[in-house]
């Protein structure tokens, strides 16, 4: 009784930490948008890798949470650089993903 008391206990806390939001939004990076190609007629600034955590324990979070919040990431990365657009240059992968910054008009 007691071991299955704690294994409850730790698959909560498990899921609690996973739906846990871990990279808020800067005030400044409301106007950042996400874009899927290169902007047209727009400046790239540079690019940036943004990385959370991937998994809890032996347990991977789930993909898209974890999608967004490098997405959330690199749009406070380009807001504290002048940007205003970001696009993926490679897929997420292990809880890390590079992007480019772009300011556009």
């Amino acid at each position: 009784m007691i071991r299955l008391r704690a294994m409850a206990t730790v698959s909560l806390a498990v899921l609690a930490l996973s739906a846990c939001t871990l990279a808020p939004l800067d005030r400044a990076a409301t106007g950042v948008r996400v874009m899927s190609a290169a902007p047209a007629g727009c400046t790239e600034l540079s690019e940036v890798e943004v990385s959370v955590t991937g998994n809890v324990g032996p347990i991977d979070r789930n993909a898209l949470r974890v999608k967004d919040e490098l997405e959330t990431l690199a749009r406070n990365e380009a807001a504290k650089q002048g940007g205003n657009a970001v696009v993926a240059v490679s897929g997420p992968e292990m809880g890390e993903q590079r992007f480019k910054v772009y300011r556009c008009p």
